[in-house]
């Protein structure tokens, strides 16, 4: 049984294949065109996908994908017949509708197929019902409360439900104009980051500042029975909608706060504008008031389905702050939030919506690591080398590991190229840049050297995950970076580069039966060191993680980056010729 997910004409599409209930690939297209968050059809995921299965388009079982324009019908008319909003706002959505009648259409042309040779039938899910399945439907839990929350999904932006076995049991759902992440993506718009998917600069920026507007926030977004309303003083989206455009699949959204708000907080910032300490605390304010309301959704969530276990997905299910804080402010104990919690993960979702729901399969599937993308052989590896004229040294595995050590301790920085690629927005040790977390310097370093981004965002600790407990507050796992937790007062100065402002660290624990060659590389910097962590930032320069070979050498090339290995070869900067 072969069942395709597509994440389709939306900020980062992607695609997965399922084959009887188990995973076999997942990724998304941005990997391969090389434009962050691409919005469009995801032909190269596809395509990809459906190579590792060994199949072709005309063997596929089941096509499903993230969004149903025909969902919540009954409220986009009766929100459309009030409000009125602009005509531009109606036909961006027309015309995004109007794609899904020609799915089959797209899906032929990429798999250089006939439209009537394709079988299969497409289900177009409700966006929410995707997140909640990527979520429960693949954790380790047979019971657990589900929290859906992100921007706007076929007009809801959160969605409570329950698991049960294979079973989605819905509670309630809050729709268009109210939403959490429009609040923090309006907010990030506002303090001057104009790029899809900036929402993480604000967080990262939080820290610095205190929560000094956090009364004027409280005006803004409140409670309201188990949810939230916001004060639409304070936004144009349901008068104007939001001006977002699509330029060759990257989503560019305008700003979209009122003038009340201005008047609120002051004028807007101008991107590449001087960050003051006002910013930071307007930043700390919808930071604060954000945890506010999820801790609120999650409480009366718990009142109504009792649990210790939770999972959690949706595009606000990436503030990795909140989520660390989820088991002080709430009754759960348990926290699951897959990899690929934004929209990425839909297409993971919708697969085993239709595997689970419609197909009533039992589960027998839990997605525990990130690692689904392209791989490479050393043969691979050694061509590109030396298309480039350059001569790596091979190195068996254990001096491979001293080398990459030896390079660490002695302050370089280290490119890490393994196996398959992570999926989703975070470098979890397969396609890494690497460096000693001791070193006061070394954020200083990487930014000047190789990422050239802003001096705030922090870099994240990859931690074996057996020694958590010793330099974090809490002793939790965190798969997929998808949690801040604190770092003990007496290791914060042992590891400076890895631990915020506020003492905190956005960690990786890495696991040694899910990815033993990351592990066995960290610990071998524990023999040397004492300690058991490495600085973990992506393996990119303002693009796209890399996934090739070739990407990750021209990285190399173009950057200060010191070392680089790819599989068994490793080549440092002073022996290039």
């Amino acid at each position: 049984m072969h069942i395709l997910g597509i994440n389709a004409y939306h900020g980062d599409a992607s695609a997965c294949l399922i084959q009887n209930g188990q995973l076999v690939a997942v990724v998304e297209e941005e990997r391969f065109n090389r434009v962050k968050h691409w919005a469009g059809f995801p032909v190269e995921s596809i395509r990809y996908c459906l190579k590792v299965g060994g199949i072709s388009a005309v063997d596929l079982d089941h096509i499903a994908v993230s969004f149903n324009p025909k969902a919540n019908l009954n409220r986009k008319l009766l929100f459309t017949l009030k409000q009125r909003p602009a005509l531009s706002s109606l036909l961006d959505r027309f015309n995004k509708q109007t794609k899904t009648t020609s799915l089959k259409q797209q899906l032929a042309m990429a798999c250089y197929c006939q439209v009537e040779d394709i079988h299969a039938p497409i289900h177009t899910l409700e966006h929410h019902t995707t997140h909640l399945a990527s979520a429960f439907l693949i954790s380790p839990f047979e019971k657990a409360a589900i929290l859906s929350v992100d921007g706007m999904g076929d007009f809801v932006s959160t969605l409570t439900a329950a698991g049960k076995s294979n079973n989605l049991e819905y509670f309630s759902r809050i729709y268009y104009p109210h939403s959490i992440g429009y609040l923090y993506n309006a907010i990030t718009l506002y303090l001057g980051f104009p790029a899809y998917g900036d929402e993480y600069k604000v967080m990262g920026l939080a820290p610095y500042g205190e929560p000094e507007y956090l009364a004027a926030f409280r005006r803004i977004i409140y409670p309201q029975g188990d949810g939230f309303e916001l004060n639409l003083d304070y936004f144009t989206h349901h008068e104007q909608g939001i001006a977002m455009r699509w330029e060759d699949g990257v989503p560019l959204v305008e700003p979209f706060h009122s003038q009340q708000l201005e008047k609120l907080l002051g004028p807007a910032r101008k991107p590449k504008a001087e960050i003051t300490a006002k910013h930071q605390n307007i930043a700390a304010s919808v930071q604060a008031v954000t945890e506010e309301i999820i801790f609120h959704l999650l409480n009366r969530l718990s009142d109504r389905y009792p649990s210790d276990h939770l999972c959690l997905a949706g595009g606000v299910a990436m503030n990795s702050v909140a989520n660390g804080k989820i088991t002080q402010n709430t009754p759960f104990k348990n926290v699951y939030i897959p990899v690929g919690a934004a929209d990425n993960g839909t297409s993971i979702g919708a697969a085993f919506f239709v595997w689970h729901q419609v197909l009533k399969q039992p589960r027998q599937f839990v997605l525990d690591h990130a690692y689904w993308g392209c791989e490479f052989s050393n043969e691979e590896y050694l061509l590109a080398f030396q298309f480039h004229n350059l001569q790596p040294l091979y190195l068996e595995r254990q001096a491979l590991l001293n080398q990459v050590v030896d390079a660490l301790c002695a302050g370089k920085v280290v490119g890490w190229f393994q196996g398959r690629m992570e999926f989703a927005a975070r470098a979890l040790g397969n396609r890494s840049l690497l460096a000693d977390p001791r070193r006061v310097d070394m954020r200083d370093i990487i930014n000047l050297k190789i990422k050239f981004r802003e001096k705030f965002r922090p870099f994240a600790p990859s931690i074996l995950e057996e020694r958590v407990g010793e330099y974090f507050e809490m002793d939790t796992p965190a798969p997929f970076m998808e949690k801040v937790l604190q770092v003990r007062p007496e290791k914060r100065a042992q590891i400076p580069a890895v631990t915020h402002v506020d003492g905190s660290g956005r960690l990786q624990t890495v696991s040694r039966r899910t990815n033993p060659l990351y592990w066995e590389l960290i610990n071998t910097f524990a023999q040397h060191t004492g300690v058991p962590l490495l600085l973990n930032t992506s393996l990119n320069e303002n693009e796209p993680i890399v996934r090739t070979p070739t990407e990750a050498i021209l990285c190399f090339l173009r950057t200060q980056m010191d070392a680089l290995v790819l599989g068994s070869y490793y080549i440092e900067r002073n022996n290039l010729k």
